[in-house]
């Protein structure tokens, strides 16, 4: 039974899905321990700063695409922590669920930048490719 389960999230739909499926696994196993886990993108928070938003907005922003995701697991009554990472979401996901030891990881199968997706590649398919541990992508 997996233990240690992996969230990635980005606060688009499919995460909320994925975060939904690791809840059922999760409640399957008293004893799994599950992070979710957002990455802060390097680019995306250059933008927010070249528009002018300040650090204060650009947190509350962050929140926001959090909270519902942290709802999933509080009203499932599953354990969870939030860890927050600076990087590129495909390349940090795969070294922390790697270096973690995770025993699964879920991401969702869109993010919400689907422009940088289409032009690069889906983080989830390199996050599938590359992280040693079995990866669920729900769509």
């Amino acid at each position: 039974m997996y233990q240690k389960i992996l969230v990635a999230a980005d606060g688009s739909d499919h995460s909320k899905r994925a975060a939904q499926e690791a809840v059922k696994m999760a409640k399957a196993n008293p004893d799994a321990v599950v992070t979710l886990l957002y990455v802060i993108d390097y680019e995306k928070g250059r933008t927010e700063v070249l528009h002018g938003q300040s650090s204060e907005e650009v947190h509350l922003e962050r929140r926001k695409h959090l909270l519902p995701l942290e709802e999933i697991f509080r009203s499932a009554g599953v354990a969870f922590e939030t860890k927050t990472l600076h990087g590129i979401p495909g390349p940090t996901i795969v070294k922390h669920a790697n270096e973690a030891g995770y025993d699964i990881v879920f991401i969702g199968s869109r993010g919400l930048n689907s422009l940088q997706e289409m032009v690069l590649g889906s983080v989830s398919h390199k996050v599938a490719k590359r992280v040693q541990a079995p990866v669920i992508i729900v769509k």
